[in-house]
């Protein structure tokens, strides 16, 4: 009997300068759509970026080298251009085929303890990590959902969400929604700065999962709730609003966040590039 064969997935790398970091993980996360990771170069002003992407079977009439070829040929044709307008030169990017079965693991590599913004730090849960003082650790794995809190968009969005919750200046957010939650790690953060109740949301299931899981992981399950239930159907008001997507989304959810909001409501929005 042939046994059924796990998805594939290829995993691109390439190194570019700090300055144009955000640019070339944007549009290597447009091209993805499932993951991108950031992770910096010893000893330089460089970061390493790491998109991944499906090998479908329904491409290259299911074979492998051709569907590769193919991704890589767009992936390349696209970050030259990208690199073109800064006038620089995209270096050979290495290239990697993994299962699906082996995905979790290949984030191991990529994923290690950070202090994502001052006062909050992230760790995998196979790393050991003892708090300096009034630092917020949570403990998240990625699974197959995107979201480390490597992305600048997700760093922008941590650090005003902890500006909203300095009680100096502003009450202190009790109603937070995240939207496109991700693996959960905006919701965890307001969690461990002081919310009382979240909703964290997102439209993929397998995100949803992982959402799930870290949210446990960090004994938030009393007071975070995941799930792929539609803006539409919730209920507000919401003292707190995230929505960490790309713009057209947030351009079409602009009504509902509205509808969505508490009066003094803060709103944070990210994933919008220049010139949109």
């Amino acid at each position: 009997m042939a046994t059924k064969s796990s998805k594939k997935w290829l995993t691109v790398t390439i190194t570019c300068p700090e300055k144009i970091v955000e640019a070339v993980t944007d549009q290597m996360g447009v091209m993805s759509g499932v993951g991108v990771d950031i992770q910096p170069v010893n000893s330089s002003n460089k970061q390493m970026i790491t998109g991944f992407f499906a090998l479908d079977k329904d491409n290259s009439n299911g074979d492998i080298e051709n569907a590769t070829n193919e991704i890589l040929q767009k992936v390349t044709g696209e970050l030259e251009k990208l690199f073109a307008i800064y006038n620089l030169i995209l270096h050979e990017p290495k290239t990697k085929i993994i299962d699906d079965e082996d995905w979790a693991t290949s984030w191991k590599q990529f994923f290690s303890t950070t202090e994502i913004i001052p006062g909050l730090v992230i760790r995998p849960s196979w790393e050991e990590y003892t708090p300096d003082g009034n630092q917020h650790v949570i403990k998240m794995d990625p699974g197959m959902a995107f979201g480390t809190g490597q992305h600048e968009s997700t760093k922008l969005s941590l650090t005003l969400m902890a500006s909203c919750f300095d009680t100096e200046h502003n009450k202190k957010p009790r109603r937070v929604l995240d939207v496109g939650t991700g693996t959960g790690i905006l919701a965890m953060a307001a969690a461990a700065y002081g919310a009382d109740q979240i909703m964290a949301i997102d439209n993929d299931p397998e995100a949803v999962t992982v959402a799930e899981q870290n949210v446990h992981a960090n004994h938030f399950d009393w007071n975070i709730g995941v799930s792929t239930r539609s803006l539409e159907d919730l209920e507000g008001p919401y003292d707190l609003i995230c929505a960490n997507i790309v713009h057209d989304v947030l351009v079409d959810m602009a009504s509902i966040i509205k509808r969505l909001a508490a009066k003094d409501c803060h709103i944070i929005l990210s994933g919008i590039l220049n010139g949109e």
